[in-house]
């Protein structure tokens, strides 16, 4: 039996996780969703939109998608709802995690990785995050959980964004995109979205490319002057043609917000060696595993051809050969890390020095 793939919906309270959820269920798509609901989530899904409202932990609903509430812990849930498909009592394509609005979403994540039975049965596609632009702005002031939710995504969406005006959407997507330069943003209407924008991301994937927004990679006069500066060195000359600029570590927007959430890219044309960058990372990970929330990487490896793809969550990390460097193609590598308060200098330092010949 293939992998079902899943995908975790997070969001602080109030950003509409529910709205974008009914919305995926009653869409005619020919999928079977199962969707895994924390029970103490701020509204369950409408029993209007399922077939009878009973006392049974899984609910048929009437396009064949089915719902259930975690009355155990997660992994139960799981192995119970991939048990029942085994057996052909219960027919589903693909599970959705709604998890509540205080929850963080990086124990659902590794227990994809960590938990063996979990592993054989699901693929973790990715991580979505609702971000409600009336309330966002506080929201990631006040509460570590919603900018964790931030940092860990593959896709955000923004809604409300009708109840704001065009000058502070943009400050909130300036923001978010400095927490998190690798998740596409994109504004929703009460839940109003392709589900290609929702499903089979490939967040978790290894050898999905990597994208980092290139205005967080553009330089702009605009930095704010509090930050530090300390770029990210490669102590080499640039071939005419030969792009591996240097991220911007200004923000660029009109209000400086100091979020413990934050990223930064380490870039170089030089190869690194494979064992020196695995003692540091290993070393890294080990310390500040707990606050790195995502980090990824396209990396250019001594002896070998092809890109090497990096990523990980927490302390779990991975890598994997990836496709051959083109030719012509320069040869460098990219790697962006999004955490809680992490030491970028010694990080970008431990990185440099793993480099072949440093």
């Amino acid at each position: 039996m293939s992998l079902i793939p899943a995908t975790i919906l997070t969001g602080f309270l109030g950003s509409g996780k529910t709205t974008l959820l009914k919305r995926v269920l009653a869409e005619a798509h020919g999928q079977k969703i199962a969707v895994v609901e924390n029970e103490f989530g701020e509204e369950n899904i409408d029993s209007d939109i399922l077939v009878s409202d009973t006392q049974e932990q899984i609910i048929q609903m009437s396009n064949g998608c089915i719902c259930c509430t975690i009355r155990e812990d997660l992994r139960a849930t799981l192995q119970l709802l991939a048990a029942k498909k085994r057996q052909g009592l219960l027919n589903f394509d693909r599970v959705v995690i709604e998890t509540t609005g205080l929850a963080d979403p990086g124990p659902v994540a590794q227990t994809f990785f960590m938990d063996d039975e979990i592993a054989e049965s699901y693929l973790l596609d990715s991580i979505l995050t609702l971000v409600d632009a009336k309330h966002a702005q506080n929201q990631l002031d006040d509460r570590q959980e919603a900018r964790r939710q931030v940092g860990f995504a593959d896709q955000l969406f923004i809604s409300k964004s009708d109840l704001v005006s065009t000058a502070e959407l943009d400050d909130l997507t300036h923001r978010l995109k400095h927490m998190n330069p690798r998740a596409p943003i994109k504004s929703v209407h009460f839940g109003e979205v392709a589900l290609s924008e929702v499903l089979d991301l490939r967040g978790f994937n290894l050898n999905a490319k990597l994208d980092i927004d290139p205005d967080f990679l553009k330089d702009d006069n605009h930095a704010d002057h509090d930050h530090d500066h300390d770029h990210d060195h490669d102590h080499h000359d640039h071939a005419p043609g030969e792009h591996c600029d240097h991220p911007s570590h200004g923000h660029g927007h009109h209000h400086h917000h100091d979020d413990d959430v934050k990223s930064f890219v380490f870039k170089s044309e030089r190869p690194f060696d494979a064992a020196k960058l695995e003692d540091f990372l290993s070393a890294i990970v080990n310390i500040y595993g707990p606050r790195m929330l995502r980090y990824k990487g396209v990396l250019y490896m001594q002896g070998t051809d092809r890109k090497v793809i990096f990523q990980g969550v927490h302390q779990l990390m991975g890598s994997d050969l990836g496709p051959a460097w083109a030719e012509g193609e320069t040869r460098c590598s990219k790697m962006v890390f999004i955490g809680i308060d992490l030491p970028k200098d010694i990080l970008m330092q431990g990185m440099e020095q793993s480099l072949v010949g440093s």
